[in-house]
């Protein structure tokens, strides 16, 4: 649905309840009784998707609204599982503990990559070779700063960095239309958040035991130098293979990535699983969690469709309104709905139709900022929770499942996202967006 579309049936309030409820328990309960949710997620899941879902069958009679957000959900899962699974099947092997400034590298180059392979991609490929290479020394903002720059920021270049700019790709913005207008604020704030990271990693690593240090600060020889391997790399055919199916409709897209994956695991060695620790528990978790989401969340993105382009019409949104509205609601809801709300509001504004690439081509053309502020505000405000993004909850899991600790929900944004992402996310607003 797009925001110029007016719902069969403009739900109520209460119906928003199930989404709250949702978002409450991913972020309290963990923290609460861990051990009950580790048991009952996928049961809180169904219980309330099951009711939203239930709602709009039984009382709004659209069971063609539920199966749309089933599509979505179902292609979401199958892209996050196939990049899980070919990722999985990629040992990179690094020996040695990295320097502050090895960390920083390793993250800039992330970010630079996930432009190439998509966000997702490039998570599912680094988190484990991260985990690795920091195992004596690991906190939580390591995770943090990688999904930060690896999960989301990095993705701002082109189309396949994030699931939003492909979706505009695919409805008429140009392939190189995000390089030559996104560069600057992706680049301000990745060098920013990269600084930033590097001051806070330089004090854990000189907090360090000096048996883990010595060898790289007082340069007792090269024996504690990283070096690198990698095994399985015949699986960056099958990885660039899901890349490319992102360009075909749906559902040969979904059936490629299907059976790609099928074929990585199957025909992977089990030791580089083994090396890998490979579970299938983080894409479970994630499964679960999402159908919740993707049902209950579907009362506010018709909410978002009905109201946006009231909002905008009322208020008189420019840039900077748009950056922050697309980006609020990124941060809690899918970003990729939200963006082509907000893109279906601007090409009200403009006098033309989301669904005209001609209208999409000359509104990028002639007058970007609005396009600008909206394609930055879902790239970038991914990263401000743990589900704004789809590969955020994906690498929270990981890391929990290999056994280091996380900020919990309310941790990562009080603690992280607010104080450090948020301040740099508004000075990049403020200089290219006004």
């Amino acid at each position: 649905m797009t925001a110029a579309e007016v719902p069969h049936h403009l739900p109520g309030p209460l119906l928003l309840v199930p989404f709250i409820l949702q978002l409450l328990a991913i972020a309290l309960m963990p923290f609460l009784s861990p051990h009950w949710w580790e048991r009952h997620y996928p049961k809180v899941a169904m219980v309330l998707g099951g009711f939203t879902g239930g709602y709009y069958l039984l009382i709004y009679h659209d069971a063609p609204r539920i199966g749309e957000a089933l599509h979505e959900y179902g292609s979401f899962v199958i892209l996050l599982a196939s990049l899980f699974i070919v990722a999985g099947g990629i040992h990179i092997s690094i020996r040695g503990e990295m320097r502050p400034s090895g960390n920083l590298l390793f993250l800039l180059t992330g970010a630079v990559l996930a432009n190439l392979i998509g966000t997702t991609g490039a998570s599912m490929l680094l988190i484990r070779p991260w985990i690795r290479m920091n195992k004596y020394r690991f906190t939580g903002f390591h995770t943090v700063f990688f999904i930060f720059l690896v999960s989301n920021v990095g993705g701002a270049l082109t189309p396949i960095g994030d699931p939003p700019l492909f979706l505009g790709f695919l409805k008429g913005v140009p392939f190189f239309w995000t390089l030559l207008h996104l560069w600057q604020p992706w680049l301000l704030v990745t060098l920013v958040l990269g600084a930033i990271f590097y001051l806070i990693d330089r004090e854990n690593f000189l907090r360090a035991p000096r048996a883990v240090r010595s060898v790289l600060v007082e340069g007792k020889g090269r024996a504690g130098e990283p070096s690198f391997s990698v095994e399985g790399i015949a699986n960056l055919i099958p990885l660039g293979a899901i890349i490319g199916a992102f360009f075909l409709p749906s559902p040969w897209r979904e059936v490629i990535m299907a059976v790609v994956a099928f074929l990585s695991w199957y025909l992977t060695p089990r030791l580089i699983h083994q090396r890998n620790d490979f579970s299938f528990n983080p894409i479970k978790e994630v499964a679960w969690i999402f159908l919740g989401i993707f049902l209950t969340m579907i009362p506010a993105l018709d909410y978002l469709g009905y109201h946006a382009p009231a909002l905008a019409s009322t208020m008189g949104m420019g840039s900077t309104h748009f950056y922050y509205a697309t980006g609020i609601l990124s941060s809690v809801l899918d970003n990729a709905p939200t963006y082509l709300a907000f893109l279906s509001v601007e090409m009200g504004l403009q006098g033309g139709s989301l669904n005209h690439p001609q209208d999409i081509i000359r509104v990028a053309s002639e007058d970007p900022a609005h396009l600008m502020a909206i394609s930055l505000g879902a790239v970038f405000f991914g990263a401000m929770t743990y589900i704004g993004n789809g590969p955020n909850f994906m690498v929270r899991s990981i890391v929990t499942g290999s056994g280091e600790k996380c900020p919990d929900f309310f941790g990562y944004i009080f603690r992280y996202a607010l104080p450090i992402l948020l301040p740099v996310l508004a000075l990049a607003g403020w200089l290219f967006l006004r």
